[in-house]
């Protein structure tokens, strides 16, 4: 007979076991998945997490597992502050796309002008762009107590809405002959976030991230808003004995983590993506909930852990491309990391216990 118990307190071990735990069953149950379509799970996992690091083209994509690790990691570390005080934004992905619009079309409203101050601007505009959005689930549930999953989920589709009107309307190339899609931000030095280092993948929203991962490490660690952020997902009553505004604390977490995606968004739209596009929605917003549980909503685990979420993304690639694996089939795979992981997660607070023959084995 197989049965749980509570442990007397959270298991430190698990609480970092896990993470290992949940990426090993989904590799085996990634292969059964790939299996059934047909193809080599030895080879499928060797394509999407030794290949990127080691294989015949690993110079290359090395680099891109900073491209796509960059956005993620600032997100998340956004995202996680609200989750740790139990402000759930599932709307990442609208901020992330307002943020590239506002900061687009900031850059693009004075083209072709040269100064040095249009990137910054942009950026700044971006992270107004996804506190705008943020702000909005915000006041709803600091006014009126509406749910904010709800409210945030909803307004990414009003946001993509937006996109595709800046897409085809009023962001589009008035030299593109039609086609949907903004003037190429690569052509436009003045508003061009590049690679720093050529070939590495490090460009400036590479660089915030990092600066992202430092600040709400301090701020959590060494700062009393981050004591209150704690205290309030921990012991909510605790909290407001304390003296802890909820109030101040949705609006606070839900803002910066907008700001963060805005940032993401911006720091893409300028750099990798290289334009406001009808697809530019890439779905980091909503992989950002992955990779900030799978760090356990720490930063320091986050930076990580959106490596190894980048590394999918660009194995990813690779096992669709050599292998025919289909896009859906890799995005299955990537959500399964987020089942296992919520599932090994008991194990954090239970025991399983064994009854057998009268007996009880742990």
């Amino acid at each position: 007979m197989l049965r749980l118990e509570k442990r007397p307190t959270p298991s430190r071990f698990w609480s970092w076991g896990t993470p290992v735990l949940a990426v090993a069953l989904t590799m085996i149950a990634g292969g059964m998945l790939f299996a059934l379509l047909g193809k080599d799970p030895f080879l499928a996992i060797k394509t999407i997490f030794w290949d990127p690091l080691f294989g015949e083209f690993a110079w290359y994509l090395r680099g891109q597992l900073l491209v796509k690790a960059g956005p993620l990691a600032l997100i998340a570390v956004g995202l996680s502050l609200g989750f740790r005080a139990g402000i759930w934004n599932i709307g990442a992905e609208g901020q992330y796309i307002m943020g590239a619009v506002f900061g687009a079309a900031v850059g693009l409203a004075v083209y072709p002008t040269e100064s040095r101050l249009i990137f910054p601007v942009m950026i700044l505009a971006g992270a107004f762009g996804g506190w705008v959005w943020a702000m909005i689930p915000a006041i709803l549930k600091t006014r009126f107590n509406t749910n904010e999953i709800l409210v945030s989920l909803m307004l990414v589709y009003v946001a993509e809405t937006i996109l595709s009107k800046a897409a085809t309307g009023f962001l589009r190339n008035p030299e593109g002959h039609g086609f949907p899609g903004s003037r190429s931000f690569s052509n436009y030095p003045a508003a061009h976030n590049p690679e720093i280092f050529a070939g590495t993948g490090m460009h400036w929203g590479v660089v915030a991230a990092f600066i992202a991962v430092i600040f709400c490490y301090v701020l959590l660690q060494r700062h009393i808003v981050g004591f209150q952020i704690k205290l309030a997902g921990q012991a909510p009553r605790a909290a407001r004995f304390a003296g802890v505004d909820p109030n101040r604390l949705v609006v606070l977490c839900l803002g910066l983590s907008g700001a963060l995606a805005g940032l993401a968004g911006v720091f893409e739209v300028s750099g990798p993506a290289g334009q406001i596009s009808i697809d530019f929605s890439s779905g980091y917003g909503f992989t950002a909930i992955i990779v900030a549980f799978l760090g356990r909503l720490n930063p320091l685990g986050i930076l990580l852990a959106s490596l190894v979420m980048a590394l999918t993304y660009v194995g990813g690639e690779g096992a669709s491309t050599d292998l025919g694996l289909p896009k859906a089939a890799i995005q299955a795979f990537q959500g399964m990391l987020l089942f296992f992981l919520l599932g090994a997660d008991l194990l954090s607070n239970y025991r399983i216990r064994f009854t057998l023959i009268g007996k009880e084995t742990r």
